[in-house]
């Protein structure tokens, strides 16, 4: 019966991840859906009540300290602690190096990797007082590869990585395992415009079935990395 809390769930690849769970589970899924927008969240959190989960929304702006600190109490207060959490929100403001202001650059760094350092942070306790739990950071191939024009995204997904990579390290003694999802190119909103047709793109459901495989695994054993890119390559 896992509770799972996701983050960035009101669209796109969280979306699809709170979906897959509540399909997957069906009334044994408790879904905690966590992003900003009230109205999208309350149409996701429909659609997964359909095969049988439990969905409610929080609404959270994960940039926010304070907000983060309120939104897992209540959770926690609501469903308990969590067996699985996603840290999906972010985005991405494209931009040189030139053309990027600091203002910019830290704004990417908040929504992308200080955001995810904060949920974490507010949920880690009671998973290591229960001896398990699974956290994955929904990073990026921009984890492991630079692109012209996403500077701030590219710095703040590397981070993320990074940051995934030394938890990883620390928590492993205490049940916990820590997963990194790194998708390429994605068809979300963030592509809406393009020209290119979407099966150049990464559908957000095969993410999302990666997620959910890496919970299904037994607790002995950890997918550490998952790399996902379009069949015929980066865009």
């Amino acid at each position: 019966m896992p509770v799972v809390v996701i983050t960035g769930a009101s669209q796109g690849i969280g979306a699809a991840v709170a979906e897959a769970f509540a399909t997957a589970f069906g009334s044994d899924a408790k879904l905690a859906l966590v992003a900003r927008s009230e109205e999208k969240l309350a149409d996701v959190a429909e659609r997964c009540r359909a095969p049988g989960a439990t969905a409610e929304a929080f609404c959270c702006d994960v940039t926010d300290e304070a907000a983060v600190v309120a939104m897992a109490q209540e959770v926690v207060g609501r469903f308990g602690t969590p067996d699985v959490l996603v840290n999906n929100a972010g985005a991405f403001i494209p931009g040189t190096f030139s053309e990027t202001s600091t203002d910019a650059f830290r704004s990417q760094v908040a929504v992308n990797l200080t955001s995810a350092f904060l949920v974490t942070r507010d949920f880690i306790g009671g998973m290591a007082e229960r001896g398990s739990g699974d956290i994955i950071f929904m990073a990026s191939v921009a984890a492991i590869r630079g692109y012209p024009g996403g500077v701030a995204y590219c710095a703040a997904k590397h981070g993320m990585l990074g940051l995934a990579r030394a938890l990883r390290e620390e928590v492993k003694e205490q049940g916990i395992r820590v997963a990194s999802i790194l998708p390429g190119a994605t068809r979300t909103a963030s592509w809406d415009g393009t020209d290119l047709p979407d099966e150049r793109f990464i559908d957000p459901k095969d993410v999302a079935r990666a997620v959910l495989e890496a919970h299904k695994m037994s607790p002995r054993a950890v997918v550490e990395e998952i790399v996902i890119r379009p069949q015929l390559g980066d865009i």
